[in-house]
């Protein structure tokens, strides 16, 4: 069913009777060309891309709870393709690009908003770093601009211009960047992936992985086993829980990172606004609440739930750049597990086991990447060869010396 003004107007004139499920709830099949499992926003952009891009409808997407319960619905929304380094920006930019077409493609409503997104400077040295970073950007062909102290103060006059600890000496600014409304996109894949043939099969836990002769053939499941020509997994922080069925030790650890959206208010923020002497994002909704976030709790865990030194720590770095939110009602608060990589950088590829693939590690860069992520899995899959903006996410590059340090930390997952 084709989704368009008219159609939402007829509708409304006619009770809503005529409105059809959004996706079929199918048994699973013995055996398909291809299992996804993980149905979040990776998964069925996977799914989707597999069978537009690619032809390839026996497809299966497997999820142990129901579709999009995963981060695709824990996340803070926001869109971007700021990037530096060369193994990253390209990937992001292309990312962008899918973003900017997504509904007309899908023909599903995902409210992206393109709003932009601002990196504040508060010293010189950020300054230079934000230079470095606004021209690796445009060589990549995005958009970059760095904006003195008076142009913010004309976006944002209730930034906090007089903090004599972090004075904001000006601003990287990415105006396609911005923020999407994350369920929407899980449901609007996942509408496409199943009107092309695809399978979603939701509480269906994948138990184990079924292994011939080294290969991986299919994957066990609560619901049965089901043989697979190609098994692809993308469950984001359950990657290290679940690759270990297959034996595998992935370069991985698991944080949870909290996410607030206050109470409605008027229309404020002009964009998404980052911190840069701290860890803090904050953007508007489109109900009014600021959404906003910081790092990661910092111990590892897969529980969704956080603790309250990083509320502490989320709220002064909000109070920092601007002492209004202190007047804002906090309305939620949850969590997310981040699959944080050791050089916060991702992966998509093959693993040593034939017939077994990989993508995972995303670390906070998760929601932005989606489009991207699932295009270049799909073209992994249906190919055998990594995209090529995909082609530095490779599982071996630690042992190849390569790794995509793109926040300059080191191998230290809890600092990315």
């Amino acid at each position: 069913m084709g989704y368009s003004a008219f159609k939402v107007f007829w509708e409304g004139l006619t009770g809503n009777k005529g409105w059809k499920p959004v996706w079929r709830e199918p048994d699973p099949k013995p055996q398909y060309d291809i299992v996804i499992v993980g149905a979040g926003g990776h998964g069925l952009a996977t799914a989707y891309y597999l069978a537009k891009e690619f032809g390839i409808t026996n497809v299966a997407v497997l999820e142990k709870g129901w579709l999009g319960s995963g981060n695709i619905g824990r996340n803070t929304t926001i869109i971007r393709s700021n990037y530096l380094l060369p193994g990253n920006q390209p990937f992001y930019e292309k990312s962008l690009k899918l973003w900017e077409n997504l509904e007309q493609d899908f023909n599903y409503n995902a409210m992206v908003s393109q709003r932009s997104i601002l990196n504040l400077i508060h010293s010189d040295p950020q300054r230079d770093a934000f230079a470095r970073r606004a021209n690796a950007m445009r060589l990549s062909g995005a958009d970059s601009e760095l904006l003195g102290p008076e142009e913010i103060r004309a976006l944002c006059p209730f930034l906090d211009f007089d903090n004599a600890r972090f004075p904001i000496q000006g601003a990287l600014r990415q105006k396609r960047g911005g923020t999407v409304r994350h369920d929407a996109v899980a449901w609007g894949y996942a509408r496409g992936a199943d009107m092309r043939g695809v399978d979603i099969i939701q509480n269906c836990e994948v138990t184990g992985f079924r292994m011939e002769n080294g290969a991986c053939v299919g994957v066990e499941t609560a619901r049965g086993p089901i043989r697979a020509g190609k098994t692809a997994v993308c469950v984001a922080g359950s990657s290290s829980r679940v690759m270990a069925l297959a034996g595998m030790r992935l370069p991985i650890e698991s944080h949870v990172l909290q996410a607030f959206v206050t109470e409605g208010l008027k229309p404020t923020l002009p964009g998404v606004i980052t911190f840069g002497a701290g860890h803090f994002y904050v953007s508007q909704s489109d109900k009014g609440g600021l959404v906003f976030g910081g790092d990661i709790d910092g111990y590892n865990t897969y529980a969704q739930r956080g603790n309250l030194p990083v509320v502490e720590d989320v709220c002064e770095g909000g109070m920092a750049i601007m002492p209004m939110i202190g007047r804002a009602r906090l309305l939620r608060m949850w969590g997310g597990v981040m699959d944080m990589s050791m050089d916060g950088s991702p992966f998509i590829d093959k693993t040593h086991i034939d017939g077994l693939y990989f993508n995972g590690g995303w670390c906070y860069g998760g929601f932005k990447a989606t489009p991207a992520s699932g295009y270049c899995y799909a073209h992994l899959l249906a190919t055998g060869r990594p995209h090529e903006v995909a082609g530095a996410f490779r599982l071996d590059r630690f042992r190849r010396g390569a790794p995509i340090d793109e926040k300059g930390v080191g191998a230290h997952p809890n600092l990315h």
